[in-house]
């Protein structure tokens, strides 16, 4: 009898990007996640604790207690249900439940009765998958328990953004290049696939040396601050931006097509003039030099779109600087 279908949240397509970004692609038990489960588990005195991310077609295990299975598919996960709320999931028994009372993992082995999950929550509100605890039996979950349950997916998730910021430039917050090209590849193959605009915006600074030697690298790092702020403002939920270089920065435009990406490339440059800051006393204006392109059906990865972002870059700069110029795949 087949079992029914699990629901999808209202965000999907952003939260699997967001899990997608989040580059959690260690082994599975790691040490330091296994200890705050551990300590759920025993704070809840429950045989099972998992923690879960929840992907497109399965769910796969960060770190297990008391279960052997590396992951299961979405259809089977109850995880999946617990990602569609912002608290506690909980089935006190899962036979007498009919979401869940011919699922495979009930109906047969291991035989799961109880299961309490807590959404793995990003600070931009996606959730990522949930720390949750499993029994056997079927068994009451009160609200204090509910509550450390959550507080235990809390800590968990501190311990995931800790990572994940840990991967990013430490003074912009971006991701660094080789993120952004593994990352840039999956967004390149997304787009072949589904026949969807992608664009790519490479740019920098002009005459950046300049201002660190006139107001002193502190003030140079403020202005890499700001513009990053100011490019944040243009851009939509699943456009990814990147520090390329010292100065260089690219912008990944997801599902634009070629005059809308170059409008909002135009708007970058044009805030950027406007941008104050650390010369609100002085009357320098910050200028930038970027380089635009779209993919190609004679692309063959995304290196081919980047080359070819970076060659219109290199264009604006020998025409004069202060501008945006735009590349075809020849």
């Amino acid at each position: 009898m087949p079992y029914p279908d699990y629901p999808i949240p209202v965000n999907e397509s952003h939260r699997l990007r967001e899990l997608e970004r989040y580059g959690l692609d260690g082994g599975q038990d790691d040490p330091q996640l296994c200890r705050i489960l551990d300590l759920a588990v025993d704070l809840l005195t429950m045989p099972v604790g998992l923690v879960s991310l929840v992907e497109e077609h399965c769910q796969r295990f960060l770190c297990r207690h008391g279960f052997e299975a590396l992951g299961t598919p979405r259809e089977m996960a109850f995880c999946a249900h617990a990602i569609a709320g912002d608290e506690s999931f909980v089935v006190i028994d899962a036979l007498e439940d009919e979401r869940f009372s011919t699922n495979p993992l009930v109906a047969g082995p291991p035989h799961i009765r109880f299961y309490a999950g807590a959404p793995l929550r990003t600070q931009r509100g996606y959730n990522l998958g949930t720390l949750c605890v499993i029994d056997f039996q079927p068994r009451p979950f009160d609200d204090h328990q509910r509550h450390l349950l959550m507080e235990m997916a809390g800590l968990m998730m501190r311990e995931l953004e800790w990572r994940h910021v840990s991967r990013l430039c430490p003074l912009t917050g971006l991701h660094r290049r080789d993120l952004f090209f593994a990352l840039g590849e999956k967004e390149f193959r997304r787009a072949q696939t589904n026949h969807w605009p992608l664009a790519l915006l490479t740019f920098d600074i002009d005459n950046f040396r300049m201002i660190n030697m006139r107001w002193g690298h502190s003030a140079g790092d403020q202005v890499l601050v700001d513009l990053v702020a100011l490019c944040k403002n243009f851009l939509d939920e699943d456009d990814l931006m990147a520090r390329i270089y010292d100065e260089e920065f690219s912008l990944l435009i997801v599902g634009k097509d070629d005059a809308a990406a170059l409008t909002l490339a135009e708007l970058v440059r044009l805030s950027a003039t406007e941008m104050r800051g650390v010369f609100s006393t002085s009357e320098y204006q910050v200028q930038i030099s970027g380089g635009i392109s779209s993919l190609s059906p004679m692309d063959r990865s995304f290196n081919d779109l980047f080359h070819r972002a970076e060659q219109a870059m290199l264009l604006a700069k020998s025409n004069g600087r202060n501008q945006i110029a735009r590349l075809l795949a020849e």
